[in-house]
């Protein structure tokens, strides 16, 4: 498929459009729930209306609203890194999930709760994010081989450490205690915990990584066509992919902390981005990073009102409508 040469207009008008669409879901989102709220409540709730009834304003503000910021953060973080690993590795099929990096923030995380005694809010993503670099590294060192990184191989070892993570996740739980098993739920991908302080802890550190990562898109662009070719044209590879790498694992490290394991938003959201805009990636980072929080929205708010008052995890609602959809995205391909 042919995409048009990008240009500061079309550019615009992509990143307008999808902020457009971001902010009526996120309104209808705020409105929905197990308690409906009449959007001139939403409305008036974000701009300090006096005439909002202050239930409905405790459920905008305090309740629903941290809890979109939240979702925003983990779709676009996941977005963004799935973004990268792709990139990086130039295949469709490399994502957080499936590279085991998710699994390694999990224990990471896990690990500072179990330790904390269920609390320790900032050690949890600082230990998620060693977590997740931990297993990247990892996962990079058995795939390289002579000189070279070996994309199927490093694939398979991300399966395969990620499988191993996960049994790790399992078995802190089944010897921690009673409040600690609770949080199996929040292993599946779940974004009830949402609270203020979450937010600005995680969500600067996410904004920041990407800000970065988008300074790096147009060597990435010559990365995709060819490492050599790359480096003829003065891209130095080794420090670039070292530095994509290590800022895709903290921002999956960060988003891991505080939403769980939330599969396929890393590995659909690039790769419909990358399908309908072309390979430019000064395009994709702001395509890829609102797509995602627009999907993130969406699949949380599903997992609220689906069964209300009984909440699905979200990472359920992720792989529900992503495992299908990439199925047909890959069929037609």
């Amino acid at each position: 498929m042919k995409h048009p040469p990008l240009t500061p207009r079309r550019t615009a008008i992509v990143v307008l459009a999808l902020l457009a669409v971001l902010v009526a879901v996120a309104f209808v989102a705020l409105s929905l729930g197990s308690v409906p709220v009449p959007f001139r409540s939403v409305a008036g709730s974000l701009t300090g209306s006096t005439s909002v009834p202050g239930t409905d304003r405790t459920i905008i503000l305090d309740i629903r609203l941290p809890r979109l910021l939240l979702a925003i953060i983990v779709g676009a973080g996941l977005s963004v890194a799935g973004l990268v690993f792709q990139a990086l590795l130039r295949n469709p099929l490399a994502e957080p999930y499936i590279l085991g990096v998710s699994s390694g923030g999990t224990v990471g995380a896990v690990l500072a709760l179990t330790l904390a005694g269920g609390s320790g809010l900032i050690s949890a993503p600082l230990a998620s994010f060693a977590g997740s670099a931990a297993v990247m590294a990892l996962v990079y060192a058995v795939a390289h081989r002579r000189g070279k990184l070996d994309t199927y191989t490093l694939l398979l070892a991300g399966v395969m450490v990620g499988a191993f993570f996960n049994a790790i996740v399992l078995l802190l739980i089944a010897l921690a205690n009673q409040e600690l098993r609770n949080a199996f739920l929040w292993l599946m991908g779940n974004l009830s915990g949402a609270s203020g302080s979450s937010v600005t802890i995680v969500g600067p550190a996410v904004l920041a990584a990407t800000a970065v990562l988008y300074t790096q898109a147009k060597g990435l662009n010559l990365i995709a066509t060819g490492e050599e070719a790359a480096m003829q044209l003065g891209v130095n590879v080794g420090t670039l992919k070292k530095t994509a790498y290590l800022l895709a694992s903290f921002i999956t490290g960060m988003v891991v902390s505080v939403s769980g394991i939330v599969g396929f938003v890393g590995l659909i959201i690039p790769h419909i981005c990358r399908m309908v805009l072309g390979p430019d990636h000064r395009l994709l980072f702001p395509a890829s990073f609102l797509t995602g929080a627009i999907f993130m929205i969406a699949a949380d708010t599903v997992a609220r009102i689906a069964l209300a008052p009984t909440e699905i995890p979200v990472g359920a609602v992720t792989a529900a409508i992503g495992a299908p959809l990439f199925v047909y995205l890959l069929r037609k391909a």
